[in-house]
């Protein structure tokens, strides 16, 4: 073989290994994940975290963040435009279970696309009043099961009997199928527009949901409002909004939320909550964090006395790396009477030891 074939054979494959990179440079597909576990001590508590006579101690997945895997990925279609995914699945680290037994990728699976003017993107996703939380809940959405603002104001646990919206779910709305979003950023301001389709035959507005969203936000503040509607198959409206601002002092950050749903049960009965939620971070060490946050949770029934719980949480997390965290976990609930059955304790409470890793 010859020089001349040599030089050919050398320049075809760069020619091939270039393509191949730049293939690879367009297209990126992404596996990431929580891995949360802890032994979790209860008093007036199940081990499901629900008002229970007596104590228990178990092995617990999602205290500090909820343990879930998934994929995402982007295409550079050029000219500023990418098609992007995202799948993601609920996993309970205890057991080994779906989270959802019904919905593999229960906590997203959407596809859209990105550019200059926003992103669009369909399928099944968070609504926007679960968008506008993220940002300023005193928790930073930590031990979402049990936060009052994730369960309540952003309505993931509003135990209400019945499907709002696309939810696939009778206890909470807090993701909705068959939706349509839309997200733009101007400048520090985040708008978002949903609209999901209930898709039942001969009535369009059965099982469907829409919201609107804001989030303005720097490195020292956020501030974030969202709104949204949701109707079940007999026409039962569901009506919530939450809001809330959040702002750095000094190391510290300072968190206040207020949260108002209200929804039609019947022809006749009403059901309104309002969560409002206080606290914050404060840096103890350079590897070290107090996250501390109290919740008041206030419900109104139709013909029914007002009742509702109080609700103290707090983290001491240490950082292993920058992966990988220790935690320490204490919490306290007061029902009001009437939240829970009369023979069920009126007062719980509830400690954690965990490790949580993210890759």
């Amino acid at each position: 073989m010859n020089h001349h074939q040599h030089v050919t054979k050398l320049c075809a494959s760069l020619a091939l290994l270039a393509s191949a990179c730049a293939a690879n440079a367009q297209s990126t597909v992404t596996i990431y994940g929580i891995a949360d576990a802890s032994v979790r001590y209860v008093d007036g508590l199940s081990a499901s975290n629900a008002a229970a006579v007596g104590s228990a101690t178990a092995v617990s997945s999602g205290v500090n963040n909820t343990s879930r895997f998934g994929f995402r990925g982007s295409e550079d279609l050029g000219g500023g435009m990418a098609a992007i995914f995202n799948l993601e699945s609920g996993i309970n680290i205890d057991t080994g279970a779906q989270t959802n037994a019904t919905k593999f990728f229960d906590r997203a699976s959407y596809m859209g696309l990105k550019a200059s003017w926003g992103t669009v993107t369909m399928g099944r996703q968070t609504t926007v009043l679960a968008d506008a939380l993220s940002p300023v809940d005193p928790l930073g959405v930590r031990f979402a099961g049990f936060n009052p603002n994730v369960g309540i104001a952003a309505l993931s646990s509003h135990g209400l009997g019945i499907e709002y919206g696309s939810a696939g779910d009778t206890k909470g709305s807090y993701r909705q199928d068959n939706s349509v979003k839309y997200a733009g950023k101007f400048s520090d301001l985040t708008v978002r527009a949903m609209r999901a389709f209930g898709e039942q035959s001969g009535n369009s507005s059965a099982l469907s949901s829409s919201g609107l969203g804001f989030t303005y936000q720097t490195d020292k503040v956020a501030a974030t409002l969202g709104y949204a509607e949701f109707e079940s198959t007999t026409g039962l409206q569901l009506k919530a909004y939450v809001g809330g601002i959040s702002g750095k002092l000094g190391n510290n950050k300072l968190s206040l939320t207020y949260g108002s749903n209200e929804a039609e049960v019947s022809s006749t009965s009403k059901t309104s909550y309002t969560t409002l939620g206080l606290g914050g971070t404060m840096p103890l060490t350079a590897s070290m964090d107090l996250i501390l946050a109290h919740y008041r949770v206030n419900r109104a029934r139709t013909a029914k006395a007002d009742d509702g719980y109080n609700r103290t949480v707090a983290f001491l997390e240490y950082k292993l790396s920058k992966r990988t965290k220790l935690y320490a976990e204490l919490d306290r609930t007061n029902w009001k009477t009437g939240f829970v059955a009369a023979a069920l304790p009126q007062s719980a409470t509830g400690a954690s030891l965990g490790v949580v890793h993210n890759f």
